[in-house]
């Protein structure tokens, strides 16, 4: 196919473009910016700062990518941003660096799907093969894992967590973090992402101790740490509910995501 880059877009000097890289008209690319090989660019998108984007990502016209964070205590120094393989990011999206404060890179993994007006900020870590669905909004330092969905409208609270696997639906405010499997919806636990773990060839088995290892967790008696030994015991041939275990031990500042009162 060989390189293509439309005469009416700019392309700063200094900026390293991959092979085959088509980069279309009113187009910008920066003097820090990496594209790999067969990234895209169709039209009228804007990638600047220390930006590096991976092989067969495809950004779509007015996506701001690499901008100055939004972090008031960030006025001079531009961190990172890297972005990862096969991501498809549409019209509107903003992606933004890491800042001093954390490890001054945002990370965005593979494999993902960032509709239409989203917005991941500075300091993030994004994982892989991840759903966020129109106006969705990351606020500073969140992380994201593996196959997680957010749904539309809907906004992420600085410095949480979103568990691998877990789902959350539309206009959710999230304050907590959310722990891996979940299912979400307007800001409170509903239960387990069934419907993802069907998809993703969860054994029923495993669906089925999820499912008793959450009720219990957030609705059984003794404290929350008590709560987390028990089903650490219970479940240990448990892979996923071992995983809920570790995500809950490895950080609890800001506290988790609970069923809604009388549920």
């Amino acid at each position: 196919m060989g390189m293509f880059v439309h005469p009416m877009a700019i392309v700063e000097k200094g900026a390293f473009l991959g092979e085959d890289v088509s980069i279309g008209p009113f187009c910008y690319v920066g003097e820090k910016v990496v594209l790999h090989d067969r990234v895209r660019l169709i039209s009228h998108a804007w990638v600047g700062g220390n930006t590096e984007i991976g092989e067969d990502t495809e950004i779509s016209p007015f996506a701001s990518i690499g901008g100055k964070n939004q972090d008031l205590k960030d006025k001079e120094k531009i961190g990172k941003l890297f972005i990862g393989k096969r991501n498809s990011i549409r019209e509107y999206a903003t992606m933004q660096p890491g800042t001093p404060d954390d490890n001054n890179i945002t990370i965005v993994g593979d494999d993902g799907l960032f509709m239409i007006g989203t917005h991941i900020a500075h300091d993030c870590q994004v994982g892989n093969h991840i759903i966020m669905s129109n106006n969705a909004t990351l606020a500073g330092h969140v992380k994201v894992g593996d196959f997680a969905i957010i749904g539309g409208l809907s906004a992420v609270h600085q410095f949480s967590r979103i568990g691998r696997n877990a789902m959350i639906g539309g206009m959710s405010g999230v304050t907590r973090d959310v722990i891996p499997y979940a299912l979400v919806a307007n800001g409170k636990l509903e239960g387990i992402n069934i419907v993802g773990l069907k998809r993703h060839g969860f054994s029923m088995v495993d669906i089925k101790d999820l499912t008793k290892a959450v009720d219990f967790l957030f609705k059984g008696k003794g404290t929350l740490t008590e709560r987390v030994e028990s089903i650490s015991r219970e479940y240990e041939n448990c892979q996923p509910v071992q995983e809920i275990v570790h995500f809950m031990k490895s950080d609890y500042k800001r506290g988790f995501v609970h069923f809604a009162e009388g549920k």
